[in-house]
Parts: C-alpha cells; sequence; structure tokens
C-alpha cells in the first residue's frame, strides 16, 4: 500500500510540474548566478540569490512576471561594486535594469542590446567606462536611458536618435566627445542631459561640423 500511495503521490506530482506556469529559464538563472559572482557585495544583499533553486522569482531585488520570467531587476542604490557581463543579455524577458548608485566599473556590455522588451535602463552614479554600445539601438521600447556620473568616453551614438520610444536620456557628467544629435527624439531632450562632458561639442551642425568634432 506504501509503495502504491508512493506512486500516486509521484505521478501527481508530475502532472502538477507538468501543468504549472512555464518556470523561469536555467539560462535566467545562470545570468544571475553570473552577475552575483561578478559583483563583490558587502552588505549581503543577494544573499538570498541560491543558485540551487530552479525559479529565482523567490530572490529578493528580482521581479518576473505571471510565467516566472524575469522582468526587472532592482540593484540601485545597494553598495555592490565589481563589473558586468555578457550573461545579462540572457536575460530575455527583462523590462526594467535599475543598477543606478553603485561603484560598478567597466564596459556597459553590447549584450544588453539583446534585451529586446527593456523599457528603462539606469546606470546612472556607477564607475562605467568606455562608449556606450551602438547595440542599444535594438531596444525600441526603450523609454529611459540614464548614463549620466560615470566616465563613459567617445561619442553618442547616432544610432540611438531611432528610438522613438525615448523620453529621457542623460549622459550628463561623462567625458564624452563629439556632437549632440539633434535627430529623432533627441530634439526635446533638455541640454542639462548632456552637461559637464569637457569635450562634447554642443547640437550637431548638420554640414558644418562632423558629427565625431573634437573626439
Amino acid at each position: 500500500m506504501d509503495l502504491l500511495r508512493f506512486l500516486l503521490f509521484s505521478i501527481s506530482f508530475l502532472l502538477a510540474v507538468a501543468v504549472s506556469p512555464t518556470l523561469s529559464s536555467n539560462s535566467e538563472v545562470n545570468a544571475l548566478h553570473a552577475l552575483r559572482a561578478r559583483l563583490s557585495d558587502p552588505t549581503n544583499v543577494l544573499q538570498s540569490w541560491d543558485p540551487t533553486l530552479v525559479n529565482p522569482c523567490t530572490w529578493f531585488h528580482v521581479t518576473c512576471d505571471s510565467s516566472n520570467h524575469v522582468i526587472r531587476l532592482d540593484l540601485g542604490n545597494s553598495n555592490v561594486s565589481g563589473t558586468l557581463g555578457p550573461e545579462l543579455g540572457d536575460l530575455r524577458r527583462l523590462q526594467y535594469l535599475e543598477l543606478y548608485r553603485n561603484n560598478i566599473e567597466g564596459k556597459i556590455p553590447k549584450e544588453l542590446g539583446n534585451l529586446k522588451n527593456l523599457v528603462s535602463v539606469d546606470l546612472y552614479n556607477n564607475n562605467f567606462e568606455g562608449e556606450i554600445p551602438k547595440s542599444l539601438v535594438k531596444l525600441k521600447s526603450l523609454r529611459f536611458l540614464r548614463l549620466n556620473n560615470n566616465r563613459l568616453t567617445g561619442s553618442i551614438p547616432r544610432e540611438l536618435t531611432a528610438l522613438s520610444d525615448l523620453k529621457v536620456f542623460d549622459v550628463s557628467n561623462n567625458d564624452l566627445c563629439g556632437t549632440i544629435p539633434i535627430d529623432g527624439p533627441f530634439g526635446s531632450f533638455p541640454i542639462e542631459s548632456f552637461e559637464n562632458n569637457r569635450r562634447l561639442n554642443g547640437p550637431e551642425l548638420k554640414g558644418l561640423v562632423s558629427y565625431d568634432f573634437g573626439c
């Protein structure tokens, strides 16, 4: 009888798993685990990130949708440091990437361009360096891109003018060069979004000054 009861329980469990909402893919768990491995976390804000769990939706600072896919990562003002890696590009359902006011350094991964559902990217007040990835042009749903108060160099990618839904763009307090685009949504961004870049030469003057003038 005990064996029969065990077999019935096992079958019921397997059926429950089969009809349950789709769990986060292993790639999402792996991506978050890789992020944790790259970050120094002196105040243990990531202590709930257990890589042995199939579903990261119970982890603090992670939000999932009704299908248990990761859609939001909230680590703003968390006193973490380290770097970001290409694994972030595996969070394919991610809509909000909030990593502001930390001590994260290194380059912004070009793989963020794989996250087609991104609505908001807040990386301000960190120590990011290098260029703004041109791959961000693939983020057609992007509305907020705040990269201010970092150490970014190079020019503002002209390709970003194709992001018609972009409402907020801030790259102030970096070390960018060239000119400020004026096409697309860039025609409506306030000048404060670009200030304190000592080699940024003001709005683009088409036909008069080359786009990368001063770089």
